[in-house]
């Protein structure tokens, strides 16, 4: 039941952050998210019921499934790289969605 609401809490933060116009809040809520979907990868390992997947120590009907745990390795890895792409994206870009820009009062009609 906790690592249900843990999963809801981080995705629900996620998709707030995700939300925002700041980049770096995005870039937040991405993290976020993926660390949701990585919990939620490893739950369906049902590694709590169990033993773990060493074939010198358990048997093989008894062992945990280690696919959703090498599944979550890569996207640990994924979502580091893409969270330091964004995060150049983020220092490199000159303008941002929220400063607003001054207003001239003027309009000019040149066409």
């Amino acid at each position: 039941m906790i690592l249900a609401l843990t999963i809801g809490v981080l995705i629900a933060a996620g998709v707030y952050l995700i939300l925002q116009r700041d980049m770096m809040r995005i870039v937040l809520g991405f993290g976020l998210i993926s660390h949701g979907i990585n919990l939620t990868v490893l739950a369906s390992g049902v590694l709590d019921r169990r033993d773990v997947p060493l074939l010198q120590e358990t048997s093989v009907a008894a062992a945990a499934d280690p696919l959703p745990q090498a599944f979550v390795l890569t996207a640990i890895v994924i979502s580091m790289a893409v969270t330091v792409f964004m995060l150049v994206l983020a220092v490199i870009g000159t303008t941002d969605d929220v400063k607003a820009t001054p207003d001239s009062g003027t309009e000019s009609d040149e066409v």
